[in-house]
């Protein structure tokens, strides 16, 4: 099981991200929490999780979401622009299992 958490700006687009983050996730057979929420309570769903992602919109926080993650143990970067706008699941999915070395 991974744990994959999203961060934007409201968790509105994000939200249909990781809707097709799942459907990717079960074509490749791969059991996976994915949820998205507003950055400003990234502190609050941290518990378990293997991998952050922070919407592009929000890319400016990374610095902050890594002095809230780093302590966690948890990777966080932003998600590729492009991958983000074409709503590419399965892409976002990949980068999320290579940052949390999956």
């Amino acid at each position: 099981m991974v744990t994959i958490r999203l961060f934007c700006a409201a968790g509105m687009s994000t939200s249909l991200l990781v809707n097709k983050m799942k459907e990717a996730a079960t074509k490749k057979g791969i059991e996976a929490d994915i949820a998205a929420f507003p950055e400003g309570q990234m502190h609050e769903h941290l518990e378990g999780v293997n991998v952050a992602l922070l919407g592009p919109q929000v890319g400016y926080r990374l610095g902050a979401a890594k002095e809230i993650c780093g302590p966690k143990g948890v990777p966080v970067n932003v998600i590729p622009m492009v991958d983000y706008g074409m709503m590419n699941g399965e892409k976002v999915l990949d980068f999320a299992l290579k940052l949390a070395g999956k």
